[in-house]
């Protein structure tokens, strides 16, 4: 518990790896279930909520009574956050995996038309768990693009199926997206009284978006998104890249993936903008067959051109690991650390994860959280169980949040010149903890380059943090 309360205080950098609707924890999703209108109900079995448009809801007594009635019902509220989350998932019946995934399903109708609430609560927890930057991964467009692709037949001509989705109107959902980000930060600010002596800590989070391509849509669908990503990453700096989401080991995921490093390869030379970071090697032996572990992070970072990597847990199952882990390193690609997630999902834990081996060769690492809300986990409790069960060391924990912010998707400069060792850039070499102790080069440095201010910050809150001790 005393490492618990020290972690709590640190400063963590960056969460990169967060996806919306799993980082909203259950209890939340049920209040706002039960304010929908028109009512939701829940359906016993399954204990997934449905409309009551569909049909009227039942009685507290019948197999689809209202979702309101979990706000008054002790049990039904404990089954739903137990079906919306990974909670007593050991007595389900269901794999960790499998109560993972499913749970995305269930919750799916309380979430809509809720995006600013819920990157409300996610920037709130951020900033209590000191993190000071996210990039969180959403589905901006409201499915637009899906829909436009669903317009086309597949066809192999990548330049001729991206002309086909610009004349079908993909400007469509760049707008949708834009929309979203429009209101839903306008919502968080008034949720957490931005701009107001009352101001809530996670006004003060710097947060970029990351767009989800669904890697079990049909091809035509995936690269209708992935067009729709890049084009909005051209013109709205808040969507600053786009990642492949879903379970990596589905039978469409799998038979697909290669195709979809291809879309990747060709529509990267084409949008110079967009960043790409990529879930590859979210497996373990026995989900897939052996064959199925040994090219997925390669193929990510040569014809995918992932900067980043999500998991990363099956690197040493890839054909010649050593030799990808030294090419991950001379690449710079860093792997988004998940370990709340891997354990749960995977049953990957302590010796048996790759941590220590990326460490070993020099391969940047940074903890995410992942999908806190499902997990029941935070940013703090990731770093726990870094140090708790892979032994880390205040400053490698230390190194690994400056990391973060090393390989954040933000506009500018970095503040160091040597990103290994953390050696500032010339004109801040000088520069302590004090803003006020700055050259009028570091500061007019720091004014033009985001990415390097932040990173300043860090280190200021560091100073503090350690002062402490």
């Amino acid at each position: 518990m005393e490492l618990h309360a020290f972690l709590r205080g640190m400063p963590k950098g960056g969460d990169l790896h967060s996806h919306l609707m799993g980082a909203v924890y259950a209890e939340t999703y049920i209040q706002w279930a039960a304010e929908t209108k028109p009512d939701l109900c829940v359906d016993m079995k399954t204990m997934a909520p449905s409309s009551s448009k569909d049909a009227p809801c039942g009685d507290e007594k019948s197999d689809r009574p209202p979702a309101s009635l979990a706000l008054k019902d002790n049990a039904l509220y404990r089954r739903l956050v137990d079906a919306w989350s990974i909670r007593n998932w050991q007595y389900s019946g269901q794999s960790g995996r499998d109560r993972f995934f499913d749970a995305f399903g269930k919750f799916d109708l309380a979430t809509e038309g809720r995006f600013g609430e819920m990157i409300a609560e996610v920037a709130s927890r951020a900033a209590l768990g000191r993190v000071s930057y996210l990039e969180l991964l959403l589905g901006p467009d409201n499915r637009k693009s899906r829909d436009i692709g669903r317009q086309l037949k597949w066809s192999e001509d990548l330049g001729k199926m991206r002309e086909e989705l610009l004349a079908k109107g993909i400007a469509a959902a760049v707008e949708e997206a834009r929309r979203t980000f429009d209101q839903a930060e306008a919502r968080k600010r008034e949720l957490l009284k931005c701009d107001t002596p009352q101001a809530d800590a996670g006004c003060r989070v710097t947060i970029r978006y990351i767009f989800q391509v669904g890697r079990n849509n049909p091809p035509e669908q995936a690269f209708a998104q992935m067009v729709a990503a890049m084009e909005t990453a051209n013109v709205d700096p808040r969507l600053v890249a786009l990642n492949l989401v879903q379970a990596e080991d589905t039978r469409t995921a799998m038979s697909n993936f290669s195709l979809q490093m291809r879309m990747l390869d060709y529509l990267r030379a084409i949008y110079p903008k967009a960043h790409i970071t990529l879930h590859a090697g979210e497996l373990a032996p026995g989900l897939v067959p052996p064959e199925g572990l040994r090219f997925h992070i390669r193929e990510s970072v040569r014809k995918g051109r992932a900067e980043r990597i999500g998991h990363g847990v099956a690197v040493m199952y890839e054909d010649d690991p050593f030799a990808l882990l030294r090419e991950m390193a001379q690449r710079n690609v860093m792997v988004e650390i998940c370990l709340s997630s891997n354990d749960v999902i995977l049953g990957v834990r302590g010796k048996q994860h790759p941590l220590a081996l990326y460490l070993k060769y020099g391969v940047p690492v940074a903890l995410a959280t992942d999908d806190e809300g499902i997990l029941r986990t935070d940013i703090t409790r990731e770093y726990l169980k870094a140090a708790e069960e892979h032994g880390l060391r205040y400053t490698q924990l230390k190194a690994m949040a400056r990391t973060s912010l090393e390989h954040a998707f933000i506009a500018g400069a970095s503040f160091w010149k040597d990103a290994k060792r953390f050696v500032p850039v010339p004109r801040c070499a000088t520069a302590g903890s004090d803003k006020g102790g700055l050259s009028s080069g570091c500061r007019q440095f720091l004014e033009s380059n985001e990415k390097a201010r932040l990173q300043w910050d860090l280190e200021r809150a560091f100073a503090e943090f350690e002062g402490r001790y």
